[in-house]
């Protein structure tokens, strides 16, 4: 259940689990910009500082964002509390490792076995501490825009950025708008209870109509985690993911890169198979879900795969799926090749 109390006791248990192998650990915790947000962090903090870890705040951030700077800053774990796509009245918690990947089986059984254990509180010394990291934002923001090809620009272009009024509501319109782009901002004034409400990815009319009413050559409407993307061109064509993918595949290979395959689904449209064929690029189909899709591509090698809704890996880029990192690499295969997505489709 997601309530204090319990999340109290999870902070503690993940604690004392962090514990066993680093005298003393630091945890990084962000959220998205759900009301319940406040509470949550408040009792994992609490949490974690009982069991003697510290902790690092950054505020509302991208699930990637997380998962990016506890990689960057060699931190124990990274949590992330927000329930994704969902309305706001939900709430959840997500971990990523010190590598900034999703946590293996193992690891959440031992969680689970701590948390029917008695709590060993740390001594009035040995508590943790903690404090706001205040640059989260700009790392992040620039980690995004190395991503992009130096050589590129979105120069010329006018992007409506969704943000779901979620997590990116800050971060997404700066990334596009340093990166050259005219960006019109939409679903990025969050209240605390309007996440996902009638914006973003799952909501995609919004951003057709945007794109359309600004006269705009691209939208970009992400989740309220903003691992997920949906892009729409100026004569309102949305694009899913499954063809966003297929946009990746063909960037590289015109860029003389290596891609000997790409992960999709049992759901990927059955199109995509004999067009990637054409290429020279084997499909492989995994369960539903990212988790499989990523275990599919670290098992092979692979960095490209996803799902139709938008969900897109690009492991040589970041760990876990990213919207913002997702869409910058579709508008670079544009960039690039001079040519529409829906041309490169057609």
């Amino acid at each position: 259940p997601i309530t204090t109390d319990f999340m109290l006791r999870l902070g503690h248990s993940v604690g004392r689990v962090l514990k066993a192998s680093d005298p003393k650990p630091t945890v990084l915790i962000g959220k998205d910009t759900r009301i319940s947000g406040y509470m949550i962090e408040s009792a994992l903090e609490a949490g974690f500082a009982s069991a003697g870890v510290d902790v690092l705040l950054t505020g509302p951030l991208p699930t990637p964002g997380i998962a990016y700077l506890t990689r960057a800053l060699r931190l124990n774990l990274g949590v992330v509390i927000s329930a994704s796509h969902n309305p706001y009245a939900d709430n959840g918690i997500k971990f990523f490792s010190a590598r900034g990947e999703k946590l293996p089986d193992e690891w959440e059984s031992r969680v689970e076995a701590s948390l029917e254990q008695s709590p060993q509180w740390a001594t009035s010394a040995g508590l943790g501490k903690a404090r706001k990291l205040d640059d989260a934002r700009g790392r992040y923001i620039e980690f995004c825009k190395s991503t992009f090809g130096s050589e590129l620009s979105l120069k010329g272009l006018k992007i409506v950025v969704d943000a779901a009024h979620g997590a990116a509501y800050q971060v997404a319109p700066e990334v596009f708008h340093e990166l050259g782009a005219e960006v019109v901002a939409s679903g990025c004034s969050p209240d605390g209870i309007n996440i996902n409400a009638g914006f973003g990815a799952t909501a995609p009319a919004a951003v057709v109509q945007a794109v359309k009413a600004h006269g705009a050559d691209y939208g970009i409407a992400l989740d309220g985690d903003a691992d997920r993307l949906q892009l729409v061109d100026a004569a309102g064509r949305l694009y899913n993911g499954d063809e966003l993918l297929y946009v990746m595949v063909a960037d590289r290979l015109a860029q003389g890169q290596a891609v000997p395959g790409a992960v999709g689904t049992l759901m990927t449209n059955f199109g995509v198979e004999p067009a990637l064929h054409h290429l020279g690029v084997e499909l492989v189909r995994a369960r539903v879900g990212d988790r499989y899709v990523l275990e599919e591509l670290l098992a092979r090698g692979w960095n490209l795969g996803g799902e139709g809704s938008g969900h897109l890996l690009v492991l040589d880029r970041h760990t876990t799926g990213d919207g913002i990192i997702s869409a910058l690499q579709v508008l670079q295969a544009v960039c690039r090749s001079k040519v529409a997505i829906a041309d490169q489709l057609s």
